[in-house]
């Protein structure tokens, strides 16, 4: 086996599902460019893997563990106070006007989903690295709104959550609007916990209440 290359972009991958990162690990390890150096899958255990391992790049989930909600933006924003050479881009199934945002000021320098083909994570890995920003075009998109001052702001609701409030006013529980929707259970909680953020409510059934003031359903 040859050497590593020394001037391979050192990358770290956290996530809480073992089999999504062994599946990243398997596609980067075959790019030249980037080197997996570490792994983790929580929020203290990736704090001492960037101590163990010093990477370049971390590439980051926001959700870390089931009952935490968005973990990874407590470490994005650790990792740019305790090491701030350490670039963040996140890697996440969760695309949200807020939740980008929010990842940006936490610290990170760029955001994709995880349905990007490799050679655009491989890009976006070494753009960061080099000190840039790498986004999606959706993520960037957002990015673009808010610093263009186009946004809707914290209020506006994506499609999806404009879909799961109908059903909600539909009287359906999580689980049936899951299958109604093609997504999980968990994927509709976290629509309903945004939902109820942005129309400042406490409770669903004020969410659908206040929704349908507003013209929204």
């Amino acid at each position: 086996m040859s050497a590593p290359d020394t001037t391979a972009v050192r990358t770290m991958l956290v996530d809480d599902h073992a089999l999504l990162r062994e599946g990243i690990r398997s596609l980067l390890d075959r790019e030249s460019t980037i080197s997996v150096v570490g792994e983790a899958d929580s929020y203290d255990a990736a704090l001492a893997e960037v101590m163990r391992c010093r990477p370049d790049v971390v590439v980051v989930d926001l959700k870390l563990t089931a009952g935490t909600e968005y973990e990874g933006l407590r470490l994005i924003s650790e990792i740019a106070a305790r090491h701030p050479s350490v670039s963040s881009l996140v890697l996440t199934t969760f695309l949200d006007d807020d939740l980008v945002v929010r990842a940006v000021k936490a610290g990170a320098r760029g955001y994709v989903v995880k349905d990007v083909d490799t050679t655009e994570l491989v890009r976006a890995i070494q753009s960061v690295s080099g000190g840039g920003s790498a986004f999606d075009p959706r993520s960037a998109a957002i990015v673009l709104r808010t610093v263009s001052g186009d946004s809707d702001g914290p209020e506006a609701l994506t499609d999806r959550e404009r879909e799961v409030l109908r059903l909600l006013a539909d009287g359906m529980s999580n689980k049936r609007i899951g299958q109604t929707l093609y997504i999980s259970e968990s994927t509709v909680k976290f629509h309903i916990r945004n939902i109820i953020r942005k129309l400042g409510v406490s409770k669903r059934t004020d969410a659908v209440y206040i929704a349908s003031k507003r013209g929204l359903i």
